[in-house]
């Protein structure tokens, strides 16, 4: 590292993991960045649905900034932004793209983008919907970050002009993350807000193995799930899990379910961070396919795919514990090797580096206008 970097980062939410995995992917990846030495500003729109559920509000890491619209976002922070070596705008930041154009016209050193959603992203580009980034935008950054890896980033460079496109998934905080002892509460766990687009896979995959096995415990976490879901008496729900209390959940599985958006299935290549988490905490995985993954944990070393009840009733009924902590140790290995916060924000820091920073003003605004 030739100096340390003063990064600015507007995101949709650090103080506030409720209903969305933003939050904890960035506390990761930011951890891991402050820890190689470079200074992170992180500012968050203050809106109520999160101010109402804040569980992080002063990082050690970073320093957690909150405003309260674009343009005091202008007004108290447009030199902060102008001087930092590299300015990083993530995806469903609210007024998205009124604040790219704005964060543009400051002609920053670095421009990058954070995408946490790239496939839905994508989807919603397709169809004329510009929530937080227009199309028009994607050229405009030096560095197009992506939450998932393969065939989008054949399309954000090809259909959609991105100069520079590269996956950066999630990561997990090995210090955090770890198995507590805590001693074994359910046979099969599951953490995630809920999705219309998701429910009928944790219908295949936990509600109906729950209906077959009522000897056994199950938990579903998250909120948002509505009344009128028929919870089998053997589930336990919990509303919200802040993520001080991930670890211990993950601990006190004896598996723990994955499921994805639709979305990030038909797109492949987009890990969760829970995956990540729970392989973390040592507990094995359970997770429905989607492309890719069997470069993450591969299946039946690192990583047990289900694609019906039937799969999951047999690997809690069959899988003993010698071949559980197998699955979970090869998993760790992958985890510990590859994903974690240390790694990535290593990745995230040699990307920015690799980009020559716009030094001279002049040439700034210049390069803005031949942009747009």
């Amino acid at each position: 590292m030739s100096r340390p970097l003063d990064i600015a980062i507007l995101g949709l939410s650090l103080s506030s993991s409720w209903g969305n995995g933003h939050a904890t992917t960035f506390r990761a990846l930011l951890r891991g960045v402050h820890a190689a030495g470079h200074r992170v500003t992180f500012l968050e729109c203050d809106v109520p649905w999160y101010a109402r559920h804040r569980d992080l509000t002063e990082p050690d890491f970073c320093e957690l900034v909150l405003y309260g619209s674009v343009d005091e976002l202008l007004t108290l922070h447009a030199g902060r932004l102008a001087r930092a070596d590299a300015v990083i705008i993530g995806s469903y930041v609210p007024d998205g793209v009124e604040v790219i154009d704005a964060v543009v016209d400051l002609g920053p050193r670095r421009l990058c983008f954070y995408d946490i959603d790239t496939p839905v992203t994508l989807a919603k580009l397709g169809r004329g919907d510009e929530e937080y980034v227009a199309r028009r935008q994607v050229p405009f950054f030096d560095l197009y970050f992506s939450f998932s890896g393969g065939q989008m980033l054949d399309r954000l460079r090809g259909e959609f002009g991105a100069r520079r496109p590269m996956p950066l998934y999630c990561a997990v905080d090995l210090d955090i993350y770890r198995n507590t002892g805590a001693p074994r509460e359910w046979d099969l766990g599951y953490l995630g807000t809920f999705s219309p687009d998701r429910q009928p896979t944790l219908e295949r995959l936990l509600i109906e193995p729950a209906r077959r096995l009522p000897e056994m415990r199950f938990v579903v976490a998250g909120p948002n799930y509505p009344p009128q879901i028929d919870w089998p008496g053997n589930v336990e729900r919990i509303e919200h899990l802040p993520p001080a209390e991930h670890a211990e959940f993950y601990s006190r599985q004896r598996f723990t379910l994955n499921v994805t958006r639709a979305d990030m299935v038909a797109a492949g290549w987009s890990p969760s961070v829970r995956l990540f988490e729970a392989a973390a905490c040592g507990t094995p995985l359970i997770s429905d396919w989607w492309e890719g993954i069997d470069s993450f944990f591969p299946p039946e070393q690192a990583a047990i795919i289900a694609r019906s009840s039937d799969d999951v009733v047999a690997a809690l009924t069959s899988f003993d514990d010698r071949r559980c902590k197998a699955i979970a140790d090869n998993a760790y290995q992958r985890v510990a090797n590859a994903h974690s916060a240390a790694v990535r924000a290593g990745t995230f820091v040699e990307a920015i580096e690799s980009i020559a920073p716009k030094t001279d003003l002049a040439t700034r605004h210049s390069e803005r206008r031949l942009r747009v």
